[in-house]
């Protein structure tokens, strides 16, 4: 009987634990959505927004209706084929089938081991950092690699600071924010938010509160916010 009691409460726990990470998912989903309506009310015609992670799009459109122009990267060749068709038209729509990095070469886009499955739900996994949970790396891709240090120093060198850029990049995010502050580049940017994986990746958890930990003394969270969902 004490067993089936126990067995019951644990039941319980186990439920309310999954109402409250369903409930804390919503909340989060909310202020993004909130915050990135708050940054397209800033956007102007002529402006400059990056979409690092773009998958299918859903970032872009809403930056591309506040009237900037949109700059896309994306390593995952399912997901290209779905933003060369749903912005086939845009002319204000620029897309890079690359992974962004630190270095310009080839890489191998690890894909999840569920991919085959359902690639739409999937491809938001892709990534070319080893050790993600869900991704053992038996399903990959070689894919082109950009140096995006580089990329956005040249970019503000042609056209001035960037007005945003939204970072989804599953891992790749540490290295990457990393180099882009040592060059200096964070201040040229006027908002950047980041969605950081240190769930995925256990064993760079101590990096990325680190990480966190410096940036967010170095910058306020309404210049560099590394909360996105």
């Amino acid at each position: 009987m004490r067993d089936e009691i126990e067995s019951l409460k644990e039941e319980q726990r186990r439920k309310l634990r999954k109402v409250r990470a369903r409930q804390k998912r919503m909340a989060r989903n909310a202020w993004a959505d909130g915050f990135l309506s708050g940054v397209c009310g800033t956007l102007r015609p002529g402006d400059i927004a990056i979409d690092l992670g773009a998958n299918v799009g859903d970032i872009s459109a809403r930056l591309l209706a506040s009237g900037a122009d949109v700059i896309a990267f994306d390593p995952e060749p399912w997901a290209i084929a779905a933003l060369e068709k749903r912005f086939a038209d845009e002319p204000r729509f620029t897309l890079h089938n690359a992974a962004v990095g630190c270095a310009e070469g080839t890489v191998s886009l690890l894909r999840a081991d569920d991919f085959d499955g359902d690639e739409a739900k999937a491809s938001v996994k892709s990534t070319i950092v080893e050790g993600g949970r869900a991704v053992s790396g038996g399903q990959f891709v070689e894919v082109r690699m950009i140096n995006f240090v580089d990329f956005l120093r040249n970019l503000i060198a042609r056209h001035g600071d960037v007005q945003f850029i939204k970072m989804d990049i599953e891992g790749a995010e540490l290295d990457l924010l990393d180099a882009l502050d040592a060059a200096g580049l964070l201040n040229r940017v006027r908002c950047m938010v980041v969605e950081t994986h240190e769930r995925k990746f256990k064993d760079q958890r101590a990096r990325f509160a680190e990480q966190r930990r410096r940036l967010s003394e170095k910058y306020a969270p309404t210049h560099i916010n590394l909360d996105w969902i």
